[in-house]
């Protein structure tokens, strides 16, 4: 499962990254470009460091930073949907996407604290 998640996540991280380069050159899209660009490889490579096999704590910590990162790649393609920047395909299945891996970051997360909880 963690193997796949970080396959997955590396993938939407490509995905958004092809999104953003194709928003409008103007300030707005530049924001954009760069913020999506910046939170959506930040949920892939530190998914990819919270499974390095560190202790569960930090396993736990690292998801919490996961977890914020894919809800800002979210409310950025929310936001440049409502400011009419993109609203096809793609885009709609790209907020799929980051909806469906922040459910699946937030249940990771409330698991490992119970595993964490039920060892002590």
């Amino acid at each position: 499962m963690k193997n796949d998640l970080i396959v997955r996540s590396k993938k939407f991280a490509h995905e958004c990254v092809k999104l953003a380069l194709g928003l409008p050159k103007n300030k707005l899209g530049d924001h954009i470009q760069g913020q999506l660009i910046r939170s959506s490889t930040s949920v892939a490579a530190n998914y990819r460091a919270a499974c390095l096999g560190q202790s569960k704590k930090a396993f736990v910590s690292k998801l919490g930073i996961v977890i914020e990162e894919a809800d800002e790649c979210i409310f950025w393609i929310e936001f440049l949907k409502d400011e009419n920047l993109r609203s096809d395909e793609t885009t709609n299945i790209l907020l799929g996407e980051a909806r469906e891996l922040t459910s699946i970051f937030i249940a990771s997360r409330i698991t490992a604290i119970k595993n964490i909880n039920q060892a002590k």
